[in-house]
């Protein structure tokens, strides 16, 4: 699209009334395209950081929660064979939350878990959900019958509320900040400032070659932008490490 509004102005120029191209014309043409070229470079500055503020905050509620996966599953052992059943869920939704959030990746090994096939790559899973709320339920329904197991059943509560704020943190974080109305109004915005370069740029081989630089440059703004705002897809997106760590950590 930005080639296109290039040419476009390139097509235009030639094409002008002899008094749309005077001096005065060309230099408001340039006022203008000044204004267009600062506005636009603002907003994609402020919305690069803002999207890679958001990604870093994704990337690190990401490991945040697979370590309190871990922590949970660590204090449930401590806890007895009462809490095995509960640790075999445990393992069995963190390999689901791998094979449904990677489903490119190869899926774990080694733990049964619930088919993912019809899992949602953005939002909450009902059947994730349950399973948590089981571990939950079991835990409040804990009693210990002695000083050492009761303190155990404090701290391992104490991680599920963590697990359960740490998750929901981590279900918000992939869904996209930017709206796709605010992201064609930027669009449009740099179509007029291709537009406006066309209408000024001489018909030479110099100029055809810094036009393509400054679309491919900005073009790759745009594709970063749009790429960290999907922290789970695309050549940015943040790795299973964490949550596969995770799980050989429980399975040992």
């Amino acid at each position: 699209m930005l080639v296109a509004s290039a040419m476009v102005g390139a097509f235009l120029r030639v094409r002008l009334p002899a008094p749309h191209r005077s001096s005065e014309s060309v230099d408001f043409l340039r006022n203008v395209t000044a204004l267009l070229v600062t506005f636009a470079a603002l907003v994609m500055s402020l919305l690069l950081a803002s999207e890679t503020s958001s990604y870093n905050s994704a990337y690190r509620d990401r490991n945040n929660y697979a370590a309190a996966l871990t922590q949970l599953d660590g204090c449930m052992q401590d806890y007895g064979s009462e809490l095995a059943e509960q640790r075999q869920q445990l393992h069995g939704y963190t390999a689901a939350v791998i094979a449904s959030t990677w489903p490119q990746e190869p899926r774990p090994e080694g733990v049964a878990y619930p088919d993912t096939s019809n899992f949602p790559l953005v939002g909450e899973a009902s059947a994730l959900t349950g399973i948590m709320r089981g571990i939950g339920l079991s835990l409040a329904a804990l009693q210990p019958q002695d000083s050492l197991h009761q303190s155990v059943a404090i701290r391992c509560k104490e991680i599920f509320s963590n697990v359960t704020a740490s998750r929901w943190a981590v279900i918000e974080d992939a869904r996209g900040t930017v709206s796709e109305p605010f992201a064609g109004v930027l669009t449009f915005w740099l179509t007029l400032m291709f537009l406006s370069f066309g209408l000024q740029a001489p018909r030479n081989s110099l100029s055809i070659f810094v036009m393509a630089i400054a679309v491919v440059s900005v073009a790759s703004v745009m594709f970063v932008i749009l790429d960290l705002d999907l922290p789970y897809g695309g050549i940015f997106g943040i790795p299973s490490t964490s949550m596969r760590l995770a799980l050989a950590d429980m399975l040992r």
